[in-house]
């Protein structure tokens, strides 16, 4: 797997890295398992490994997931320091819903937490989970570039922008990363730019929900145009889908979530998996259906 360059000098990481998310809702695996998920996929070959406070039941639950995560890194006899751990803050969980809460203080507060449940001193990749609506952007981008100063994050990343927002933060603070939805049900990250912008000023575009999500995940391996692929190519569908994410730009590194061993090394390996243009356009032309 060629490795994909983040920005503002950040490492290169393996272009297919691991989201830990699912590991922490409400259908979550028990912990040996999901332990064992997440040290799967770096034995596969992942290198990024995305978190977030707020991957967890409610509010009472912040930190699950990266707690977790650390706990993965603590066992694991592979090179820690090879690791990028990136994780974000700027939502919170009150009875298990997701709300926006941007304020600096909110940062602030929210950075000390995730250094604790990840046992750091210093986190790699620290994220805005989402603009507020009701906090001015400027002064949310403004508390990363002052986490940045203190030596709390060592680099600086966006989730959920536009490519005006994406802007604007830059003239703040050094942009690494830009988290944003991609995948053939939702083209909204091409559509609108924001992918041909990253890959412009060297940002790294991490795709989230690269598969679809959810219910929608479920829908791939019958899918009428990828199943033929999948099938003469020898791949699951999910590894087809993760490679024409890929594909979209040499600035994209998918994220895929995985609950199993099996499938999260599945998703590691479409990292390695190359597509012929005639299989990328018949994927672009076909209809992936919401409904």
């Amino acid at each position: 797997m060629t490795p994909r360059t983040l920005g503002a000098g950040a490492p290169a990481v393996p272009p297919v890295g691991y989201g830990g998310m699912h590991l922490s809702l409400q259908d979550r695996p028990p912990e040996a398992q999901a332990v064992e998920v997440v040290r799967s996929a770096l034995d596969a070959g992942a290198r990024l490994i995305d978190t977030a406070d707020v991957y967890c039941l409610d509010d009472s639950d912040i930190g699950h997931n990266e707690r977790l995560v650390a706990q993965a890194l603590r066992g694991w006899t592979g090179d820690r320091e090879a690791v990028l751990v990136a994780t974000k803050g700027g939502l919170t969980r009150p009875a298990g819903r997701w709300d926006r809460d941007g304020r600096p203080e909110h940062l602030y507060a929210a950075c000390e937490r995730s250094l604790r449940a990840l046992g750091v001193e210093r986190i790699a990749l620290y994220q805005l989970h989402a603009p507020d609506p009701d906090v001015p952007f400027a002064e949310s981008v403004g508390a990363l570039a002052e986490l940045r100063r203190q030596g709390k994050i060592r680099w600086a990343g966006l989730s959920n922008v536009s490519v005006a927002q994406i802007r604007a933060a830059e003239t703040l603070v050094p942009i690494a990363t830009v988290q944003n939805r991609l995948n053939p049900f939702f083209r909204e990250a091409l559509e609108e730019g924001v992918v041909r912008y990253c890959e412009g000023q060297g940002i790294g575009f991490l795709a989230y929900s690269p598969t679809g999500g959810g219910r929608l995940n479920r829908k791939l391996p019958d899918h009428p145009v990828l199943r033929p692929i999948a099938a003469r190519l020898g791949v699951s569908a999910h590894a087809l889908v993760l490679a024409w994410v890929l594909a979209q730009s040499p600035a994209v590194v998918a994220i895929p979530s995985a609950r199993r061993v099996e499938h999260a090394v599945d998703s590691v390996a479409a990292g390695s998996l190359e597509l012929s243009a005639e299989d990328l356009g018949a994927i672009d032309r076909a209809e992936f259906s919401r409904a």
